[in-house]
């Protein structure tokens, strides 16, 4: 395809670039522009963007960020649990409690930002409605 034409997906429509709007959905912003906030309170997606009005109501996050967040928390944390009790061996006590507040505070960070990332996906793939206000 020539630089100079934009990309079209198979309906026509210009192509929304995923990675700014992964980006833009991380730090919990709306995918469309980046200033308006995506997210008011911790996990709920407002219903439009408050600067370019983009409706977001449609939104299917579901489990998803959930999910992802086990998922990373999981696979990060268990490897530094077992090589933390390899090297160390610290009292059980110790070692529950310092990863069972990793655990909590990773999860608590990841969450939100992976649901905003996933709003961003939906966004810049059409998903679930968010083709039909262009």
């Amino acid at each position: 395809m020539p630089e100079h034409v934009s990309p079209l997906s198979l309906d026509g429509e210009t192509d929304r670039p995923l990675w700014p709007a992964l980006t833009k959905g991380w730090r919990r912003k709306c995918p469309n522009c980046g200033s308006g906030p995506l997210l008011h309170g911790y996990l709920k997606v407002n219903s439009a963007c408050t600067v370019c009005r983009e409706e977001f109501h449609h939104h299917r996050a579901d489990d998803g960020p959930a999910y992802l967040t086990i998922l990373l928390v999981g696979h990060l944390m268990a490897p530094l649990l077992h090589r933390v009790f390899v090297i160390w061996r610290p009292e059980p006590l110790t070692l529950f409690s310092i990863f069972a507040v990793g655990c909590v505070g990773l999860s608590l960070y990841l969450l939100p930002r992976l649901k905003g990332a996933i709003v961003g996906f939906q966004w810049a793939r059409r998903m679930h409605g968010f083709g039909d206000s262009d």
